[in-house]
């Protein structure tokens, strides 16, 4: 990311970016965890996993049925002086 302002760093609306981070640094977890630790903390780790899957599922459809306005009072776009 180049901040001297020659180039802007534009942000993506979409959660592709974040989605592809979360699966590295969950498959490093679990190439670590597979390999040094015991099945019972692996077992431990799958149901973090589980827990941490249902919260991003049902975040993601909550983005899906209910996405963010276009509009917030922080942007001042499409806001009318009163």
């Amino acid at each position: 990311m180049d901040v001297s302002g020659r180039r802007k760093w534009y942000w993506r609306v979409d959660y592709l970016g974040y989605a592809i981070a979360c699966a590295v640094a969950w498959a490093v977890i679990w190439l670590l965890v597979g390999t040094l630790a015991s099945t019972g903390t692996v077992r431990i780790l799958a149901y973090i996993f589980l827990g941490w899957a249902i919260g991003w599922v049902s975040a993601s459809i909550a983005r899906i049925v209910y996405p963010a306005p276009r509009f917030t009072l922080l942007t001042r776009k499409g806001r009318r002086e009163l």
